[in-house]
Formats: structure tokens, sequence, C-alpha cells
């Protein structure tokens, strides 16, 4: 690799790393892979004396300074699970309603998805099911003020917004909202009630027989999602299906064993757990599956963990599709979760996942927190996410499939096909736009001050990705990004130009469509998309004569 390659993929390090290690921790620390959709230990907590127990009493009695007894026995805990593993973790009674919610699929308040801009909060999208939908709140309203304090133009932060917006459901909070269309400010009145959250983000159809999905965390609700996506798209003619599983951080082993189940036969093994105390079980596929036979495709990457490795091992041992992009990033403990009586939890790994072939998904972690996490840093030193085949190891990582393929152990899933990071198109132009957010505001303004029209002329995302021309918009857009502070430079905005295109598209799609709009646009050019596309119109079917994972992951 020359020198300027290695410049330009080292731009993509650090949004890449960060974004990888924010999911591991967010992996570990709150979804955590449980195995129950109730992931309530039956331990009891004990009152009775202990050495660590005599410690804080001596210590709060004795110590040269006052203490607060709570801070101090939350900071033992914290500092106890830090010990045994990189997922165990402590959750503090103020952070578990929003922790758990994520898994829960919904929360109590409004209803509404806002973006704050130039100080004034701009609604993106009144989530489907909400009150605020039923009540006629519209994509690009702003509110401009909350129980009738104006809150545009001091400073508001998400924060702020999100603590006045929810709140129990029953109760009603009062706002104004300004609605450019018509130049005029509408009050509101809202009872606030049960918000979903959706974890599938995108479906729709890549071509005439193959649908896209893709789900961004596996919670309570997953199944569910999946079901009316799949129903809808195989009404739309799909055949093939490609299962968009990149950062997603997993969730509820039972949503991963559910969506795993439409896709093999009866007594197909799914995945095994096991743990010193606990004894191995085993998940099996049933006779349920809707989607048993066909071309199916699972793409992975670094940002790919726990239930998101369920299902694609469990589809690459089976031999079930193909797993694309790069290795997955190796979260394979089960954590159960202990409620403590002042509302705090702790979530204790208690046994480790396994692939059907007998793989253990988890990476190694002796090395502490800090390697850890700095272990996806060190794939893009020595070039992992630029080619497979600089991944080595033994034999003794190597599993066998069903079909007779080789695929391999030691920590994450490898797939079938490897994709490398893209890194084409860098130039310190899109570097400065990007660190300054300068694309999806300049997006959501152009969206903003003609919808209407735009809605009009491309009645669907499809329309507005095949017939809108992005050539007259780029000057405007190179106006815009100056009045920002980026000064223009040709050269490196003709490097740049077509992520700079693709992007803007895909957002304007997302403000126009939402989440099926961006990702129809953005995929376009996506080389792991493409590759699927080749391989499941192809008709190639997975076997051990044409077996591409010849590389093991550890």
């Amino acid at each position: 690799m020359n020198n300027s390659s290695n410049n330009r993929f080292y731009f993509f390090v650090p949004f890449l790393i960060g974004a990888a290690v924010a999911a591991g921790i967010f992996i570990g620390s709150f979804l955590g892979g449980n195995g129950q959709e109730n992931p309530i230990s039956p331990f009891k907590s004990s009152s009775k004396s202990d050495k660590l127990q005599d410690a804080i009493q001596y210590i709060m009695h004795e110590y040269v300074d006052t203490l607060n007894k709570d801070n101090l026995e939350e900071d033992a805990i914290v500092s106890l699970l830090e010990q045994l593993d990189p997922h165990s973790s402590y959750i503090p009674a103020q952070d578990l309603k929003s922790v758990s919610e994520q898994l829960q699929g919904n929360f109590d308040g409004i209803g509404v998805e806002f973006n704050i801009q130039r100080d004034t909060i701009m609604v993106v999208a009144a989530i489907t099911g909400g009150p605020s939908e039923s009540l006629g709140i519209q994509s690009g309203d702003r509110i401009i003020s909350i129980e009738g304090e104006s809150i545009a133009g001091i400073g508001v932060k998400n924060e702020d917004v999100i603590s006045k917006l929810r709140g129990e459901r029953g109760t009603k909070v009062n706002i104004t909202v300004f609605r450019p269309a018509g130049r005029k400010k509408i009050d509101y009145s809202i009872t606030r009630g049960q918000i979903p959250l959706y974890s599938l983000e995108a479906s729709y159809m890549l071509s005439p027989e193959v649908g896209y999905i893709k789900i961004s965390r596996f919670a309570a609700t997953t199944y569910n999602e999946y079901l009316k996506a799949f129903n809808k798209l195989k009404m739309q003619g799909m055949e093939k299906l490609v299962l968009d599983l990149r950062g997603n951080p997993g969730g509820y082993l039972n949503a991963a064993v559910d969506i795993c189940d439409e896709f093999l036969s009866r007594g197909n093994k799914i995945v095994y757990t096991e743990g010193k105390a606990r004894k191995r079980e085993d998940f099996t596929a049933t006779a349920k599956g809707g989607f048993e036979v066909g071309g199916l495709v699972v793409l992975i990457d670094e940002g790919s963990a726990s239930a998101s490795e369920i299902v694609s091992g469990a589809v690459q041992d089976n031999d079930r599709g193909w797993v694309i992009g790069r290795r997955s990033f190796g979260k394979g403990l089960v954590q159960e979760e202990v409620r403590f009586d002042d509302g705090s939890a702790m979530r204790l790994t208690i046994a480790r996942y396994y692939t059907p072939t007998g793989r253990c998904i988890q990476k190694p972690y002796e090395e502490g927190l800090e390697a850890y996490y700095n272990e996806l840093n060190e794939r893009y030193k020595h070039g992992e996410m630029i080619s497979g085949d600089s991944i080595t190891a033994g034999d003794t990582l190597a599993y066998l499939t069903p079909a007779g393929r080789k695929v391999f152990g030691g920590g994450g899933i490898m797939p079938d096909i490897f994709i490398p990071v893209d890194t084409s198109g860098y130039s310190p132009y899109i570097s400065e736009i990007v660190s300054k957010g300068i694309i999806n505001r300049f997006a959501f303004d152009f969206v903003d001050s003609r919808r209407e029209k735009l809605k009009s002329s491309y009645p669907s995302a499809l329309e507005f990705s095949n017939r809108f021309s992005i050539e007259g918009v780029l000057k405007d857009f190179i106006k815009f990004a100056e009045k920002e502070g980026v000064e223009f430079r040709k050269v490196e905005f003709e490097t740049s130009s077509s992520i700079i295109t693709n992007q803007l598209l895909a957002l304007m799609g997302r403000a126009l469509y939402g989440n099926d709009g961006y990702y129809a646009i953005s995929n376009k050019n996506d080389k792991s998309i493409k590759k699927a596309l080749e391989l499941l119109e192809s008709n190639k079917l997975v076997s051990a004569q044409n077996n591409p994972s010849d590389k093991p992951s550890f």
C-alpha cells in the first residue's frame, strides 16, 4: 500500500474506530446480548455481612473526610465488575429506564424526531403511531415554545428538549410550532403516549427479485418488525434477500433466534450457550420458517456484534447463505440482569455463545479493557480492514460446516467474502465538511424550503433517486460550505465529488421519504450490496467447492 493510500485510509480511521468502539461499549454496558426478553436473575442480594461490606462500613465510620455511602458502594461495584470481563456492567437507577427502552422497543413521549439547527428545533418527522403524527405535526415544523416558554434562539440542547417533551403517558404538554409552508403558528396540546422505537431501519427492493432489510438492533419488537417488512417485500415479488446487520450491536438472544428460525429448516442448530454454573442450552430451528429456501446474503462489519453474530454464524454454519463484509466485533458473552432495591441493576456474564459448529464468538479479553476496545484500532494498523489476507492463524481454529466448508473461530465471524473499507474519495475538503456537519445541514435546508414541490414532482424515493439532477445543486452547496467557513478547493472537491453527491442525495431522500429513501440512494454505490446482488442474481449456491473463506479470524 503506497503512502497516498495510507493517508487516505487513515482519514477514515478515527470515524470508524470511534463508531465501532462506541458500539462495543454500548453492547457491553447496555445491550449485553441477553438470553431472555426479561433478563432478570432469580438471584437475590444478601444483607449478610462480608469483607466488602465490612470495608465500606469501616471507611464510612473512620475515614478522614465525609463520604456518600451510596456513591462509594456504586464505585466499588463498578470496579469489581471491571475485573471480570468487558461486558459485565453496573447500571445506575437513573440510567436503567433509558437503557431498557432500547430493547423494549418503546418509550413515553410526544413522538417526534428532531434536529437542532441554527438554535431552532426542527421536526424531522412525526413518529408513526405516536400522538404527534395523529395531531398532524409535520416534517419541517419548528417547535418555538414549550408550555408557553420560548425555546428558539436561547442555545437549547438535545437533552433540554428531551427532558421537556418526554414524560409519563397520559400527561399533557403544550407546544407551539411555526409552519413555514403557511407561515403560521399553530398551538398543540399533546397527550403523551407510548412511542414505538423501531429496530428495523429500512426495507425495499434492490431489484425485481431481491429484497433488502436492515436491522439496527435486536429488540423485543424486532421479529414482528421483520415479519411485517418481509411480507411487504414478498408482495412486491421478492424471492431473494439481503439482510444488513452492519453496525448492529446486538440485543436480545430470543430476537436473533426467531430471525434465524425464519431461514433454517426444522432441527437445524442456531446457537448454544454454556457457562461454569449454566448447563449447555441449545437453540434449534422449528418448522415455522417463512424463508427456508431462497437466496440469502447477510452483511456484517466490525460493528456487528452479539445477536448479529449469532444470526450470521448460524446462516454460515448451516450453509444457508453467504456472509459478506469484514470480521465482526467478537462479542459472545451472555449477561443476566440482577435488580437491586434502589432501582439500579448489575448485568453479569454467566455464559458464552457458540455457533452451531462450536465456534466461540467472543474475542480474547485477557489483556484488559483498554486493549480489548483498542483491538479494533489494531485491525486497522495491521491492515485487516484493507485485506483479508492480513488475518493469519493456524488450522486449530478451523471448523467444518455440513457441506464441508471451512469456517474459523477465535473471535467474531469471518465473512465468506471479504469487502475492504472503501478509502477512495478522501480529501481534506471532505474531512472538513463532514466534521462540521455541513452536508447534513445543507440537505435539510434544501428539502425544507421546497418540500411540497419535491414531493409532488417525485412521489417516491425511487423516482427521486433516478430523476432528480444534483448537478445544479452542487454549486449552491459549494457556496453554502464557503459561508460555513470551508474554502472551495477544486481538485479536492473533484476527488470527493462522488461521496458528496451520494450523501447529499441520500440525506435529501431521508428528509423526504424516511430511512427507506436514505438507504435506497446510499446503497447504490455500496460495494457489499453490489457483491450481494452479483451472487444472488448469478444463483451461486454456498458449497464446499466455492468456499472463499480461506482465512481464520482471531
